[in-house]
């Protein structure tokens, strides 16, 4: 039985849901932004609102496009060249996903608990 078709298929839906949510996400992060704007007048807390939801919007697209490669890369053809290429994506990716959490958070994420402890109602602010 022949998998790599199955396989491939899968991947690609994870990859089309990946591009979906990135796009739905800026889409729904610039409707936001827009609301808060026109509402409040608040540019600052408009400005923030945006980074922080369009940001969230990467992160949770690119964990299903690293799924994709990863799908397709181990379960199709685990071989030596493309087990280190998908390494190395998910390398570059990882370190996007933490660099946007980094800024997205505007903390180091071992710093986080002892923030929450010290200012437990920050959690909810935009």
């Amino acid at each position: 039985m022949d998998v790599a078709h199955p396989v491939e298929y899968i991947g690609s839906v994870f990859e089309a849901v990946g591009v979906a949510l990135l796009v739905l996400g800026a889409v729904i992060a610039l409707v936001r932004y827009a609301d808060v704007l026109v509402r409040h007048r608040n540019m600052r807390a408009a400005y923030r609102g945006l980074r922080r939801n369009l940001g969230s919007a990467i992160l949770l697209g690119l964990e299903f496009l690293i799924a994709a490669d990863i799908v397709r890369t181990v379960a199709v053809a685990p071989t030596l060249q493309s087990v280190i290429v998908l390494g190395l994506i998910v390398l570059v990716r990882t370190f996007l996903s933490w660099s946007l959490e980094v800024e997205i958070e505007g903390e180091w994420p071992w710093r986080r608990a002892q923030t929450l402890r010290e200012h437990p109602t920050d959690q909810n602010a935009l």
